[in-house]
């Protein structure tokens, strides 16, 4: 298989680089790729990291699951491309300095206005997608959280029905009734399982479109090209987190053994999520007032709804608000940093999730 510059041949770890983009200073801007192929015929997954430049724990993650080991062992292909943003890896950075924004949020999208001309970053991002659209059978994106976040792996909502935009693209890939999407979700569901993290479904279908999280990497390999696929966080972002790090490379080698790419059963992580009941992400709760923050609760632990999470304090020390939830579930990680501002969020929760994980394109309009 041939990914760039990086051609495999049976039982070989080949690597290399695909370029993505020219960069004024005259050099391509060009992303890594290692493809491992397996002696025997089997599913090509796709594994890639670090599209916020400074979630290395992700990026560590990749490259150390990715081995000649591997390739001897396998049944089928593993192409990784352990870093999707080196311009922010230049700064440590979670942004590029193309644009300053999220680079995530720039996959095709067919129901996407197409009446502008495309940035770089959306580009690149395009290059990317055209890359294992047509080739993965799966695919596993790797990221970091917030400050001592715990580690999950976020599964996306699978839409369904008519694409109504005008953007370019496949419109058969991407169009599907409802029976077509509750398969994929199954799909999805077996190759999340078997990661062995705790599953947190994303935002309930009105605030991931408004989000644009269906043109995340796993939100439009899933919901654009029809692959199963998800989102894995691993700890903090800045420094490689070692035991999120051997944590991830497990749940990868766990997703392998699901697809039949290796031998053996999948190995326990040990993680457990610490609630019972499905649940979703909210960025949850926000500050009344301008203030200091004084954290009442940690990373994993959890609440319930009317729980005092934080207290908001004057510069002086003293008290002037609490910050409750309005939901139960609990804490995935606290936002970076104390001081905030009229409405800023204080954490990231998993909180109670009703909704269908199967929702129709228009759910969110």
């Amino acid at each position: 298989m041939q990914v760039g510059t990086a051609e495999s041949a049976p039982g070989e770890l080949a690597t290399g680089w695909l370029d993505v983009t020219d960069l004024p200073t005259g050099t391509p801007e060009r992303l890594p790729v290692l493809v491992a192929e397996g002696e025997d015929d089997g599913p090509t997954l796709w594994i890639t990291a670090a599209i916020h430049g400074d979630e290395v724990t992700a990026m560590a993650t990749a490259q150390d699951a990715v081995d000649e080991d591997l390739a001897e062992r396998l049944r089928g292909t593993v192409v990784c491309l352990p870093n999707l943003n080196p311009a922010g890896l230049r700064r440590n950075a979670r942004t590029s300095y193309y644009h300053g924004d999220d680079p995530n949020r720039y996959f095709p999208d067919p129901d996407a206005d197409g009446s502008r001309p495309p940035r770089v970053q959306e580009l690149i991002d395009e290059r990317i997608f055209e890359a294992f659209a047509d080739s993965a059978d799966a695919l596993i994106d790797l990221h970091t959280a917030q400050v001592g976040s715990v580690p999950f792996v976020i599964r996306d909502r699978v839409l369904y029905g008519e694409v109504s935009g005008t953007a370019d693209g496949d419109e058969r890939r991407a169009e599907r009734d409802e029976d077509e999407a509750r398969d994929l979700a199954d799909q999805l569901d077996r190759l999340a399982d078997a990661f062995d993290f705790p599953v947190v479904n994303e935002y309930a279908a009105e605030e991931y479109t408004e989000r644009n999280l269906q043109r995340s990497t796993a939100g439009a390999a899933l919901n654009n090209a029809g692959i199963p696929a998800f989102t894995v966080e691993l700890g903090s972002h800045s420094v490689v987190e070692e035991d999120a790090r051997a944590l991830g490379v497990t749940g990868l080698r766990n997703a392998m053994c699901e697809l039949g790419m290796l031998d053996g059963d999948p190995e326990p992580t040990g993680l457990d999520a610490p609630v019972d009941f499905p649940v979703k992400r909210a960025v949850h709760p926000h500050v009344d007032a301008a203030g200091v923050v004084r954290h009442r609760v940690a990373a994993g632990d959890v609440i319930e709804a009317g729980e005092v999470v934080a207290d908001v304090v004057t510069p002086h020390g003293e008290r002037q608000a609490t910050v409750e939830s309005e939901h139960d579930g609990y804490v995935l990680g606290r936002f970076e940093g104390v001081a905030a501002y009229e409405n800023d969020p204080v954490a990231s929760l998993a909180v109670r999730d009703e909704g269908d994980l199967v929702v129709p394109r228009d759910a969110g309009e």
